[in-house]
């Protein structure tokens, strides 16, 4: 990650925002700020930085990673916390692929001919049962 991130060197490159588009830029700042304000939410501020940060990490944008890490670790977070957050984005960026997925079989169902009959089902032991958990994540994804 840190190949393209400069910390310095891409603010500068903020100009282009406050010379071309200064009123937008002023409406997203006043925006980010509220969301983030430290007081006054209902979500205490750590947690919303840790929502932020797996958010980032869900969306592989290595700028939301390095501040809202660091941000929600100064609002208190610890590493464990942080841990976790990555580990949620993982599930849900999982969870995304399980549930969309399904896509490919609905979709390929379209290029079946009206004709075909379709393969049957693998057959499964009579003594096998599913996995609890596996049936109760799939039931909450997406």
């Amino acid at each position: 990650m840190t190949d393209y991130l400069d910390r310095e060197q891409d603010k500068t490159f903020t100009k282009v925002y406050k010379q071309q588009t200064p009123d937008i830029l002023k409406a997203f700042v006043q925006f980010d700020e509220s969301v983030f304000q430290a007081e006054g939410r209902a979500i205490p501020l750590k947690y919303r930085e840790l929502i932020a940060l797996a958010v980032g990490i869900t969306t592989q944008c290595v700028y939301c990673i390095d501040g809202h890490s660091q941000r929600a670790v100064t609002a208190g977070a610890t590493e464990a916390e942080l841990a976790e957050a990555a580990w949620v984005a993982t599930a849900i960026r999982a969870g995304g692929g399980f549930a969309h997925g399904r896509l490919g079989f609905k979709f390929g169902a379209d290029a079946t001919p009206a004709d075909a009959t379709p393969a049957p089902a693998a057959a499964t032991p009579a003594d096998a049962t599913p996995a609890p958990a596996a049936a109760d994540h799939a039931a909450h994804t997406h």
